[in-house]
């Protein structure tokens, strides 16, 4: 479980992902849809790879990308906000910058995580995220934490 112990480019984010580690596996393992905000329609990406791992694993994946009204034979929608279900967890391969009006749309939309992706790092909207009472994870990817930690989703 190295993932789970330690991450090449953090000291204190480590131990930020330590403190919320039960929430984390217990959101792993009870979440059934995840938005990936982001998602290439390219098949060597890694939000591709990422959304095709958690598909795998047995949870219900929305993609979101202006671009694209199709990825992965799954409906695409150009926000959080045009979604028609809800959305349990907010997965972010966006540029750190563009987070901050992510996080407020999936604050407004009542999902219970914010999941911003490997490279992904803005503490403010971690800091917003947190005190509307959602989980967070920076810097990190689902895929490998969800792997390492063994979890299977909630049937």
């Amino acid at each position: 479980m190295q993932i789970c112990e330690a991450h090449p480019t953090t000291t204190r984010d480590t131990r930020m992902l330590l403190d919320d580690l039960p929430a984390i596996k217990k959101l792993l393992t009870t979440s059934r849809t995840i938005a990936v905000v982001g998602l290439s329609p390219k098949e060597a990406r890694p939000s591709n790879m990422v959304a095709r791992y958690l598909i795998e694993a047995g949870y219900t994946v929305i993609p979101v990308n202006p671009g694209q009204e199709e990825i992965l034979g799954l409906d695409c929608y150009p926000n959080l906000t045009a979604i028609p279900t809800p959305v349990e967890i907010v997965n972010i391969f966006r540029r750190s910058e563009e987070v901050e009006p992510i996080v407020a749309e999936a604050i407004t939309l009542g999902a219970r995580m914010i999941w911003m992706q490997e490279g992904v790092i803005h503490a403010e909207a971690a800091r917003t995220a947190k005190a509307a009472g959602l989980v967070v994870v920076m810097d990190r990817c689902i895929k490998t934490v969800h792997h390492c930690l063994g979890h299977e989703r909630a049937e």
